[in-house]
């Protein structure tokens, strides 16, 4: 994961409202949904493969719909298909199963509720795949440099400019830390995608914070 201040920006820091909710005796919002789930074997296979990713499932919804009560709206939509398709998981990977659920359940939503926001971008595979794969993923560059010296507000509302295809990949690996392989299997691309999706939206990143007042 690059070393950058996007990292500031944990998905657990940045909805601090949950946090002063849980400690005010509520459950966070994302639980409330797997609480009104029914039970059974279904609701312990839930429980376990489920529950330990609602953080990052919520991060997720937040970003991507950009309010909380959206994002309520879709980890609810996300949990309930979970739960109806809990028996075809095979024990693989949990957090991107689950996330690739809530990915999905957001651009239903989007596209339901506001199809402007779906502002897709094309896979660049043939301009950029290769510089993506020749570079070193992990290393500080320029851009991650600039964006390390950025105020956490100000960082923010940029990811939130991004278009969706280069925020949701940008979210996933810088602030929840997925590997490349897990994006590509949640975000339904190949691999050199989400690396010339992830160059392109820290470009656009150190470009709009180097622009800001």
């Amino acid at each position: 994961m690059t070393r950058f201040a996007a990292r500031s920006i944990s998905t657990k820091a940045t909805w601090s409202g949950d946090r002063d909710a849980a400690s005010r005796g509520r459950a966070p919002p994302q639980a409330a949904a797997a609480i009104r789930i029914g039970g059974g074997d279904a609701k312990a296979r839930f429980a376990n493969v489920v529950l330990p990713h609602l953080d990052d499932a919520y991060a997720l919804a937040r970003w991507l719909t950009g309010n909380r009560t959206d994002a309520e709206d879709v980890v609810q939509d996300a949990c309930l298909r979970a739960f109806r398709g809990i028996g075809g998981f095979a024990d693989g990977n949990a957090r991107a199963w689950v996330l690739t659920i809530v990915r999905n359940a957001a651009y239903g939503w989007l596209r339901k509720n506001r199809p402007a926001a779906l502002v897709m971008v094309e896979d660049l595979e043939s301009v950029v795949q290769e510089q993506a794969r020749s570079a070193a993923p992990d290393v500080d560059t320029p851009e991650t440099a600039l964006i390390a010296a950025t105020a956490t507000r100000q960082l923010e509302a940029a990811i939130a400019a991004l278009p969706a295809p280069f925020r949701e990949t940008l979210v996933l690996r810088d602030l929840q830390g997925l590997a490349y392989r897990e994006i590509a299997a949640v975000t339904q691309v190949p691999i050199g995608t989400v690396m010339s999706r992830l160059a392109r939206a820290r470009r656009r990143l150190s470009d709009t914070v180097a622009v800001s007042p």
